[in-house]
């Protein structure tokens, strides 16, 4: 019994291994990363829309961010001040519940305005399917969430989009007073090499 166990964990790392491949064949390591930055003055500067929706579920059986602080005033706050949420939520292509999966949102956000309902967000947009598998793009920003279009900004990334820096507009497509979950609309403009 104990090496069939072996045995199937070792087929898992395998099956593991093969599906989580370096960016677009990036080469990874401190080495590998070196010799790009040595290449870094020829190469050209490219702009990259990507579109996808962001599943914010906080109630249900399928949760995915998840209350970890509040401060003393968060549940008489008219803004929900304090509050500090840890979210692993997944990007699809559409803003079907069962659409395909292309990455997770994974970070932080919390109510930093004692005056208007608005998130500090630190997230990094992390791809897991397609040319971007493996790349990530991360956000650290300001989201009014009443306000119909949010733009937060891309301050960098990995993979495919090394020195990545860019505009991510929210949207929010669809949104349940009663559970807080919401789905959101991502468009995200990215400059990177």
């Amino acid at each position: 019994m104990a090496k069939l166990c072996i045995i199937f964990m070792l087929c898992s790392l395998v099956i593991f291994t093969a599906a989580v491949q370096p960016a677009a064949g990036l080469e990874k390591g401190p080495e590998a990363v070196e010799k790009w930055f040595k290449k870094l003055p020829q190469a050209k500067e490219k702009v990259t829309k990507l579109h996808f929706y962001f599943h914010d579920t906080i109630t249900g059986k399928n949760s995915s961010s998840f209350t970890v602080a509040q401060s003393n005033i968060t549940l008489t706050s008219p803004t929900f001040f304090g509050i500090v949420s840890v979210a692993d939520d997944p990007l699809t292509i559409g803003p079907e519940s069962d659409s395909k999966i292309v990455g997770r949102a994974q970070g932080v956000y919390l109510a930093a305005s004692l005056e208007d309902i608005a998130l500090t967000m630190t997230l990094n947009f992390v791809f897991t399917d397609g040319k971007y598998n493996g790349s990530t793009l991360s956000v650290l920003g300001h989201n009014p969430i009443l306000h119909k279009y949010r733009e937060m900004p891309i301050v960098g990334g990995s993979g495919v989009f090394r020195l990545a820096r860019g505009i991510a507009t929210a949207q929010t497509v669809w949104y349940n007073r009663i559970s807080n979950n919401a789905v959101v609309e991502y468009t995200v403009m990215v400059l990177h090499y």
